[in-house]
């Protein structure tokens, strides 16, 4: 490694751990692409570069797990520390958190369900390159589009594919259709039937749990408005996995988005072996809590904050 190399790496570092910025946000500032960015900060690892230490009230967030694995029956909780953290570094901690427990039962699984938001994109960024040729990895929700590219499912796939050096099927098609009848016709196009059907048999999904709010990544992207967040609100809807919202009883409300969401819907993601949510956030917390009740999701990576409102909730 010569020294223009190394100094590369070490802004690139810099500007990761120490400022905040995201892979995408350094791949524009360096002109380089994402796969060579998260090499860099492979590589500023493993030549001593950038030393990690992780620092974490242990007590109390293993307390806190704890007691989401009894409350609710869960395989398992990670819960991660906030400390008075920025979004973006909560969202990092826990992407970090979920990578470390897919990468630790990788070679027990062949397929892995991907959907789509803020929260798995982080979780796809943080995810550390590794030969995984076994791996398929299949979207669970469409994605088409020029805005959020990096949010969308078919795209994060791609992105994990590249990490894990591995194949990734493709959903050509929107998460959200202009009408219902255009949802059912493309559902029952063969090569999009065909991918749904691969995401009802993935061993393992990955997904996030929202809720209808003006905070959701549903509205930053455009396919919610405010109006939109109101009559979700007047039905009932109280959370949202994959885009499909449900009520209080875990069941899907009566609403045209339900209508015209092309993606796995709670009863199929419920099907898969093992479904993994990445969510922070309190004002997700009875969503969640509906979503566990419900026993939609195996295991919860979270933060402490969340976790604490969660419990007091429920």
């Amino acid at each position: 490694m010569d020294a223009k190399e190394r100094n590369l790496i070490a802004k690139v570092s810099k500007l990761y751990y120490l400022e905040g910025w995201t892979q995408n946000e350094i791949c524009k500032k360096v002109s380089l692409s994402r796969p060579i960015i998260s090499k860099m900060l492979q590589q500023a690892r493993e030549k001593n570069i950038v030393e990690v230490y992780m620092k974490d009230e242990t007590v109390h967030t293993v307390e806190l797990e704890r007691n989401l694995e009894k409350k609710y029956g869960l395989h398992e909780a990670v819960v991660v520390s906030v400390s008075n953290k920025g979004p973006e570094m909560v969202r990092r901690r826990m992407g970090q958190a979920a990578t470390a427990y897919l990468s630790k039962k990788i070679n027990q699984i062949n397929t892995i369900g991907v959907s789509w938001g803020k929260s798995i994109s982080t979780f796809v960024e943080e995810f550390q390159s590794q030969p995984q040729s076994h791996i398929h990895l299949v979207p669970l929700i469409g994605g088409m589009g020029q805005g959020f590219v990096h949010y969308h499912s078919n795209h994060l796939s791609f992105q994990l594919a590249q990490q894990l050096n591995t194949s990734s099927s493709y959903l050509y098609a929107p998460a959200v259709a202009e009408s219902a009848d255009l949802k059912h016709a493309i559902k029952n196009s063969k090569d999009v039937a065909a991918v749904l059907e691969e995401g009802r048999k993935v061993d393992i999904a990955v997904v996030g749990v929202s809720s209808p709010s003006s905070e959701s990544t549903m509205v930053g992207m455009g396919y919610l408005n405010e109006q939109d967040i109101g009559t979700l609100k007047d039905s009932g809807a109280v959370g949202d996995i994959n885009s499909c919202f449900y009520n209080r009883d875990g069941q899907l409300v009566r609403h045209p988005i339900n209508d015209r969401v092309i993606g796995l819907n709670l009863e199929e993601i419920k099907e898969i072996p093992e479904v993994l949510a990445i969510a922070e956030g309190a004002y997700k917390a009875e969503g969640l809590h509906v979503a566990l009740k419900s026993k939609y999701l195996d295991v919860l990576v979270t933060d402490d904050k969340t976790a604490e409102t969660l419990l007091e909730y429920a």
